[in-house]
């Protein structure tokens, strides 16, 4: 078969035919019709962001595909299947802390490395080798546009995020990086979620634009100034009462000034949940005042990727319709493509812009 391999840091990807995969027990082998590919990309594989990935590789987190061989413990699942593989992956010897790793793109300490020496290689391939327990079925209409379900990738991380947060339908959310590519799938996540209102923060004023135009009033933006007090006070202001939840999705080149003023936003009992990439590439720590918290009851976590059990809602809130990818742009590039297709991520990551990756024609 054919595929993209990372050869190392820097280097463009090479397409090259490799060994086929084989699954084992406990493993599915998937044909691959679509995968994401994150406007970070280029930034993993050129080594900017430090990403503990070990070439040679076949990157790649995740995708839509077709079974096509299945280990002899999976009962149900089916050759010709239609299926969303989710690419973190657990280790299955300790189910209170398990390692993870992001199949294809990183992983977590040690434990994460061993597991991802294990099961290398990604979606950016004609077939990947996945867990049994990280393929789920799709519905019938997904079908039609592969390439539009592959951006569960996206979604799935403010979902793992709010779940976190024990969203409740009538909350009030503010999401903290929200005119991003993964901040922009919070706020239609938590609208799918049944968020009363979201408050959404940015500088880009095109992008704000655009969340307001995509889902009207639920939606608040606010135009950030870089001043702390300035923006915290807009932020509540535009609430227009309590903020029950605030999720965090910033990118490695934010500040934690940014984070601080939006945490600090959250009423008493709140929940903030911190999900991105500030401090990562150095910079300021978060610092949260010790008595604000304490007296507010504050709730604070972090949460990296979706459990699990996430993968399931998730696909059921698309195929109601109370997730609707309709309006994502989609550029779809054929495997041969793929050094073109990490450039046009780069370069098209704002809101709802998704580049997709199609290894095999559905």
């Amino acid at each position: 078969m054919r595929a993209a391999v990372l050869t190392g840091f820097g280097a463009p990807l090479t397409v090259r035919k490799v060994p086929e995969p084989e699954a084992c027990g406990g493993e599915v082998v998937v044909e691959v019709l679509a995968t994401c590919v994150l406007p970070y990309t280029e930034e993993v594989f050129s080594g900017r962001r430090n990403y503990p990935l070990e070439p040679p590789v076949v990157p790649g987190p995740g995708g839509v595909g077709r079974v096509v061989r299945a280990g002899p413990d999976a009962t149900r699942l089916r050759v010709g299947d239609l299926v969303w593989c989710d690419p973190t992956v657990r280790a299955r010897d300790d189910a209170l802390t398990p390692d993870i790793m992001l199949q294809g793109l990183s992983s977590r300490g040690e434990g994460g490395a061993r597991l991802a020496r294990h099961l290398p290689d990604g979606s950016f391939a004609e077939r990947m080798r996945v867990p049994t327990e990280n393929v789920h079925p799709l519905p019938p209409e997904a079908r039609d546009d592969p390439a539009r379900w592959s951006s569960l990738v996206v979604y799935a991380i403010p979902y793992g995020g709010l779940l976190a947060a024990g969203l409740q339908a009538g909350e009030t959310v503010l999401v903290s990086g929200s005119t991003g590519n993964l901040g922009s799938a919070a706020v239609a996540m938590a609208l799918a979620m049944g968020a009363g209102r979201v408050v959404a923060p940015g500088r880009d004023r095109d992008a704000l634009g655009l969340l307001s135009d995509r889902f009207g009033r639920r939606v608040r933006t606010v135009g950030l100034t870089g001043d702390e007090d300035t923006d915290r006070a807009a932020m509540t202001t535009a609430a227009g009462g309590p903020i029950d939840v605030v999720i965090d999705l910033l990118p490695p080149a934010a500040p934690s000034a940014v984070t601080r003023a939006a945490a600090m936003t959250v009423r008493e009992y709140g929940r903030v949940v911190l999900m991105g990439g500030v401090g990562m590439l150095g910079g300021a720590d978060l610092a949260l005042p010790y008595p604000w918290l304490m007296r507010n009851s504050v709730t604070v976590r972090g949460q990296w990727l979706a459990p699990r059990t996430a993968n399931v809602g998730l696909i059921r809130l698309v195929a109601s319709g109370a997730l609707d990818l309709s309006a994502d742009r989609i550029r779809t590039f054929p495997l041969d493509a793929v050094n073109d297709a990490l450039a046009y991520a780069a370069a098209h990551g704002g809101p709802f812009d998704r580049t997709v990756l199609t290894p095999r024609v559905a």
